[in-house]
């Protein structure tokens, strides 16, 4: 039986900055838009938790049930380290996510019913990650689904439920969101590169290899703060964003020097802290434009 710290570290913590820093952003071009509503901006933080806890645990139940996790370096696996059976941790996936659709239904009647479809597509994407006959995340397209569910979906979907409409601006700080958010992604994956490719797990960071995956790493990093830089140009404070800059120094140079185990489960760490630096204060400076 699992003990609670091993329930809490198997929902894996450090990964919220990656529902956090959305919901940041996405409210920071609300009160730029003059939209800002407190009800929805809570209720849309609720839902992103609640996905980013929901996603871990059945990614720790898929994996752990196709053998993916036997035998990993980084948080702690519920299924794979046979803390806990896999149907307790289905259950704590299904129970995330269903706090997550409630506090949607609410959202979408204080908003657009339209959201229900919305909320229905990223719950599928959430569990057709590692689930399912066919998941995405096996077959180098997890990046993808990230940037545009962690991105673009939660960023603008954050600023929509409060104003109304779907701006260019939210998309337009999106980007650079969605762009951290892949990198917490890949070098996660980077991590589990030779583990992955021993179990047929074929992650983008598989298919490009090793050196190719670090370079990309930095590369998400440069390219998520030009973006910053470049909103800065119509709303100069936005430019509180490139703050954060500083703090992706230790994950870059950990990856580029071919940092690998402990290494680059500090890098993992301190791109979470990038991510969620960058969404606390690009939201602000948005705000500040307002």
């Amino acid at each position: 039986m699992a003990t609670p710290g091993q329930w809490v570290a198997g929902a894996r913590p450090r990964t919220l900055p990656a529902a956090l820093a959305p919901v940041l952003v996405g409210t920071g071009a609300a009160v730029a838009l003059d939209g800002f509503r407190l009800v929805p901006a809570l209720l849309a933080l609720v839902v992103a938790l609640a996905l980013q806890v929901a996603v871990n645990y059945a990614n720790d139940y898929s994996d752990g049930r196709r053998g993916t996790d036997a035998d990993r370096v980084g948080p702690m696996r519920l299924v794979g380290s046979g803390a806990a059976p896999p149907g307790q941790v289905l259950l704590a996936a299904v129970l995330s996510f269903a706090v997550a659709a409630v506090a949607g239904l609410v959202l979408a009647a204080l908003s657009s019913w339209w959201l229900i479809a919305v909320g229905a597509v990223c719950i599928a994407a959430a569990w057709t990650y590692t689930g399912g006959p066919l998941p995405y995340g096996y077959r180098a397209l997890g990046e993808v689904f990230v940037f545009v569910f962690f991105g673009l979906v939660a960023v603008a979907g954050t600023t929509f439920v409060q104003t109304g409409t779907l701006p260019g601006l939210a998309f337009a700080v999106a980007v650079p969101v969605g762009l951290l958010i892949v990198a917490i992604l890949v070098v996660n994956n980077l991590r589990d590169l030779a583990g992955d490719a021993d179990v047929g797990k074929r992650t983008l960071a598989v298919l490009l290899g090793d050196r190719a995956t670090r370079v990309l790493f930095v590369a998400l990093f440069a390219v998520a703060f030009a973006v910053v830089a470049g909103v800065g140009v119509a709303r100069p404070w936005s430019l509180l964003g490139l703050l954060a800059a500083p703090l992706a120094v230790p994950p870059a140079r950990a990856v580029l020097s071919g940092g690998r185990g402990p290494a680059l489960v500090a890098a993992l760490q301190g791109t979470g802290l990038v991510t969620l630096a960058t969404g606390v204060l690009l939201g602000a400076g948005l705000a500040l434009s307002g």
